[in-house]
């Protein structure tokens, strides 16, 4: 059976371009494009940044708790207390975090945009 940081890594790492490395303070973190979505220390807790507006709406209604160690932060931290079933509410934050960091595509620009066809005689 599967650790659930190992449960969480494999979905994470399912998104495109999502990567993983060794944490600076233990654990696993993950990267879009060099940028941090977030880290998970062992099988216990989830640290990510959000801009302060969403991590106070996060907070708030009790989906996330201040950052164990900067709480004045837009850093939150998920404590998984409950094991297995505390899965998707940390899917659901790095999901959120995914959401901002993924790059976006850009719009595809038709042929002859801003052209009107047009003939010209000689």
């Amino acid at each position: 059976m599967s650790t659930i940081i190992e449960r969480i890594k494999k979905i994470i790492l399912s998104w495109p371009y999502v990567t993983a490395e060794s944490h600076r303070f233990g654990g696993i973190e993950f990267r879009i494009n060099k940028r941090e979505m977030g880290h998970i220390h062992g099988d216990r807790l989830a640290d990510l940044p959000f801009p302060m507006k969403i991590r106070n709406e996060l907070v708030n209604s009790g989906r996330a708790s201040p950052h164990h160690v900067l709480p004045q932060s837009g850093w939150v931290s998920y404590w998984i207390n409950k094991g297995e079933e505390d899965i998707p509410a940390v899917i659901e934050l790095f999901k959120m975090r995914y959401e901002q960091l993924k790059p976006r595509s850009q719009p595809k620009q038709k042929e002859n945009s801003g052209m009107r066809n047009v003939s010209i005689n000689k």
